[in-house]
Protein backbone atom coordinates (compact mmCIF):
# COMPACT_ATOMS: atom_id res chain seq x y z
CA UNK A 1 0.00 0.00 0.00
CA UNK A 2 3.17 2.27 0.09
CA UNK A 3 3.24 3.11 3.28
CA UNK A 4 7.17 3.28 4.56
CA UNK A 5 7.07 4.29 8.04
CA UNK A 6 4.94 3.58 10.86
CA UNK A 7 4.19 4.90 14.70
CA UNK A 8 3.18 2.78 17.58
CA UNK A 9 0.95 3.67 20.25
CA UNK A 10 2.76 2.27 23.30
CA UNK A 11 0.16 1.18 26.68
CA UNK A 12 -2.38 -1.10 24.72
CA UNK A 13 -0.54 -1.67 21.31
CA UNK A 14 3.24 -2.95 22.12
CA UNK A 15 2.85 -3.54 25.63
CA UNK A 16 0.12 -4.83 28.05
CA UNK A 17 0.55 -2.26 30.79
CA UNK A 18 -2.93 -2.52 32.55
CA UNK A 19 -2.53 -4.31 35.50
CA UNK A 20 0.45 -1.93 36.39
CA UNK A 21 -1.45 0.90 35.96
CA UNK A 22 -4.37 -0.40 37.78
CA UNK A 23 -2.85 -1.87 40.84
CA UNK A 24 -0.55 1.42 41.16
CA UNK A 25 -4.15 3.56 40.93
CA UNK A 26 -5.62 1.31 43.18
CA UNK A 27 -2.94 1.74 45.61
CA UNK A 28 -3.35 5.82 45.21
CA UNK A 29 -7.13 5.61 45.73
CA UNK A 30 -7.25 3.02 48.64
CA UNK A 31 -4.28 5.09 50.43
CA UNK A 32 -6.22 8.65 50.03
CA UNK A 33 -9.79 6.34 51.27
CA UNK A 34 -11.58 5.54 47.96
CA UNK A 35 -12.77 2.22 46.88
CA UNK A 36 -10.30 1.24 43.64
CA UNK A 37 -11.68 -0.26 40.40
CA UNK A 38 -11.63 -3.63 38.30
CA UNK A 39 -8.91 -4.25 35.62
CA UNK A 40 -12.10 -3.82 32.87
CA UNK A 41 -12.53 -0.10 34.10
CA UNK A 42 -9.25 0.87 34.03
CA UNK A 43 -8.89 0.02 30.46
CA UNK A 44 -11.64 2.75 29.75
CA UNK A 45 -9.69 5.40 31.82
CA UNK A 46 -6.20 5.20 30.45
CA UNK A 47 -4.85 6.43 27.44
CA UNK A 48 -5.48 10.37 27.56
CA UNK A 49 -2.41 11.17 30.01
CA UNK A 50 -2.31 10.25 34.35
CA UNK A 51 -3.98 13.24 34.57
CA UNK A 52 -7.35 12.17 32.89
CA UNK A 53 -6.69 8.60 34.56
CA UNK A 54 -6.12 10.06 37.79
CA UNK A 55 -9.91 12.31 36.94
CA UNK A 56 -12.02 9.13 35.56
CA UNK A 57 -10.55 6.76 38.67
CA UNK A 58 -11.53 9.16 41.91
CA UNK A 59 -15.17 9.17 42.79
CA UNK A 60 -17.25 11.85 41.11
CA UNK A 61 -17.58 14.23 44.18
CA UNK A 62 -13.95 14.06 44.81
CA UNK A 63 -12.96 15.24 41.42
CA UNK A 64 -11.39 18.63 42.19
CA UNK A 65 -8.57 20.14 41.12
CA UNK A 66 -7.20 19.53 45.03
CA UNK A 67 -7.66 16.10 44.94
CA UNK A 68 -6.61 15.30 41.16
CA UNK A 69 -3.56 16.97 41.69
CA UNK A 70 -2.75 14.99 44.94
CA UNK A 71 -3.91 11.70 43.07
CA UNK A 72 -1.47 12.93 40.00
CA UNK A 73 1.59 12.72 42.32
CA UNK A 74 1.12 10.04 44.15
CA UNK A 75 0.15 7.91 41.33
CA UNK A 76 3.43 8.89 39.35
CA UNK A 77 5.84 8.22 42.59
CA UNK A 78 3.43 4.30 42.84
CA UNK A 79 3.60 4.03 39.64
CA UNK A 80 7.28 4.45 39.28
CA UNK A 81 7.72 1.65 41.65
CA UNK A 82 5.91 -0.94 39.93
CA UNK A 83 5.35 -0.08 36.16
CA UNK A 84 7.78 -3.33 35.39
CA UNK A 85 5.90 -5.70 37.89
CA UNK A 86 3.44 -7.37 35.17
CA UNK A 87 4.02 -5.19 32.14
CA UNK A 88 5.45 -6.87 28.82
CA UNK A 89 4.76 -7.06 24.90
CA UNK A 90 1.66 -8.54 24.01
CA UNK A 91 1.98 -11.62 22.47
CA UNK A 92 2.93 -11.69 18.27
CA UNK A 93 4.63 -7.94 19.38
CA UNK A 94 8.46 -9.18 18.96
CA UNK A 95 7.41 -11.56 15.94
CA UNK A 96 6.03 -8.24 14.75
CA UNK A 97 9.21 -6.11 15.36
CA UNK A 98 11.46 -8.41 14.00
CA UNK A 99 10.03 -8.75 10.63
CA UNK A 100 9.87 -4.85 10.10
CA UNK A 101 13.24 -4.49 11.40
CA UNK A 102 14.32 -7.32 8.89
CA UNK A 103 12.32 -4.85 6.05
CA UNK A 104 14.60 -2.01 7.41
CA UNK A 105 10.99 0.12 8.00
CA UNK A 106 11.79 3.32 10.05
CA UNK A 107 9.48 2.85 13.61
CA UNK A 108 8.77 5.10 15.95
CA UNK A 109 6.79 5.23 19.24
CA UNK A 110 4.25 8.01 20.42
CA UNK A 111 2.86 7.89 24.13
CA UNK A 112 0.44 10.16 25.91
CA UNK A 113 2.90 8.17 29.10
CA UNK A 114 5.10 10.68 29.96
CA UNK A 115 8.09 11.15 28.39
CA UNK A 116 10.73 10.20 30.79
CA UNK A 117 8.71 7.26 31.65
CA UNK A 118 8.36 6.07 27.62
CA UNK A 119 12.03 6.12 27.27
CA UNK A 120 12.82 3.96 30.46
CA UNK A 121 9.82 1.44 29.85
CA UNK A 122 11.08 1.10 25.88
CA UNK A 123 14.50 0.89 27.11
CA UNK A 124 13.81 -1.82 29.67
CA UNK A 125 11.09 -4.22 27.79
CA UNK A 126 11.71 -3.79 24.06
CA UNK A 127 15.21 -3.66 23.84
CA UNK A 128 16.00 -5.40 20.89
CA UNK A 129 14.64 -2.91 18.43
CA UNK A 130 15.84 -0.25 17.12
CA UNK A 131 13.04 3.04 17.03
CA UNK A 132 13.77 6.14 15.02
CA UNK A 133 12.04 8.77 17.94
CA UNK A 134 10.03 7.83 20.73
CA UNK A 135 8.41 10.46 22.14
CA UNK A 136 5.83 10.16 25.62
CA UNK A 137 4.24 13.51 26.47
CA UNK A 138 5.47 16.33 26.75
CA UNK A 139 4.83 20.36 28.00
CA UNK A 140 5.93 21.61 24.77
CA UNK A 141 3.84 19.54 22.69
CA UNK A 142 -0.16 19.04 23.15
CA UNK A 143 -0.81 15.57 24.06
CA UNK A 144 -2.62 12.82 21.85
CA UNK A 145 -5.42 13.24 20.23
CA UNK A 146 -3.69 16.57 18.76
CA UNK A 147 -1.92 15.85 15.73
CA UNK A 148 1.13 18.09 16.62
CA UNK A 149 3.67 15.24 17.68
CA UNK A 150 2.61 12.68 14.83
CA UNK A 151 3.78 15.61 12.31
CA UNK A 152 6.40 16.40 14.33
CA UNK A 153 7.56 12.47 14.23
CA UNK A 154 7.08 12.59 9.99
CA UNK A 155 8.87 15.71 9.83
CA UNK A 156 11.69 15.06 11.81
CA UNK A 157 12.01 11.44 9.91
CA UNK A 158 11.93 13.80 6.70
CA UNK A 159 8.47 11.80 5.10
CA UNK A 160 4.94 12.86 4.49
CA UNK A 161 2.70 12.10 6.65
CA UNK A 162 0.58 10.01 4.40
CA UNK A 163 3.44 7.71 3.94
CA UNK A 164 2.71 6.45 7.49
CA UNK A 165 0.71 3.83 9.09
CA UNK A 166 -0.21 4.36 12.29
CA UNK A 167 -1.24 1.37 14.65
CA UNK A 168 -2.58 2.20 17.99
CA UNK A 169 -5.79 0.29 20.28
CA UNK A 170 -7.75 3.35 21.08
CA UNK A 171 -10.19 6.10 19.76
CA UNK A 172 -7.61 8.64 21.11
CA UNK A 173 -5.22 7.17 18.25
CA UNK A 174 -7.60 7.01 15.71
CA UNK A 175 -7.91 10.64 15.76
CA UNK A 176 -4.42 11.66 15.96
CA UNK A 177 -3.88 9.30 12.94
CA UNK A 178 -6.48 10.72 11.09
CA UNK A 179 -5.89 14.50 12.27
CA UNK A 180 -2.53 14.08 11.31
CA UNK A 181 -3.29 12.79 7.66
CA UNK A 182 -1.74 8.79 8.10
CA UNK A 183 -3.29 5.54 8.14
CA UNK A 184 -5.69 4.28 10.85
CA UNK A 185 -5.15 0.94 12.22
CA UNK A 186 -6.65 -0.44 15.20
CA UNK A 187 -5.30 -2.85 17.43
CA UNK A 188 -7.71 -5.50 18.87
CA UNK A 189 -5.85 -7.34 21.47
CA UNK A 190 -5.77 -3.51 23.20
CA UNK A 191 -7.89 -1.65 25.99
CA UNK A 192 -10.94 -0.52 23.70
CA UNK A 193 -13.38 -1.78 21.60
CA UNK A 194 -13.73 -2.47 18.20
CA UNK A 195 -16.75 0.15 17.97
CA UNK A 196 -14.92 3.10 19.46
CA UNK A 197 -11.98 2.49 17.36
CA UNK A 198 -14.40 2.18 13.86
CA UNK A 199 -16.69 5.15 15.16
CA UNK A 200 -12.89 7.38 15.60
CA UNK A 201 -11.16 6.63 12.51
CA UNK A 202 -10.19 3.36 12.14
CA UNK A 203 -9.47 2.24 8.61
CA UNK A 204 -8.53 -1.58 9.40
CA UNK A 205 -9.05 -3.75 12.72
CA UNK A 206 -6.84 -6.36 13.18
CA UNK A 207 -6.66 -9.45 15.83
CA UNK A 208 -2.98 -10.29 15.96
CA UNK A 209 0.14 -7.79 15.63
CA UNK A 210 0.95 -9.87 12.79
CA UNK A 211 -1.76 -9.17 10.70
CA UNK A 212 -0.18 -5.43 10.35
CA UNK A 213 1.71 -6.70 7.59
CA UNK A 214 -0.38 -6.90 5.24
CA UNK A 215 -0.91 -3.60 5.21
CA UNK A 216 2.53 -2.36 4.86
Amino acid sequence: MGYNAIIFDLDGTLLDTIEDLADSMNHVLRSFGFKGHSIQAYKSFVGEGIDILSRRALPPENRNEEMIARCVAAMREEYGRRWDQKTRPYPGIPELLDALSQRELPMAILSNKPNDSSQMVVAKLLPRWSFNIIFGARSSIPKKPHPAAALEIAELMHLAPEEFLYLGDTGTDMKTATGAGMFPVGALWGFRSAQELIAQGARVLIEHPLDLLQYL
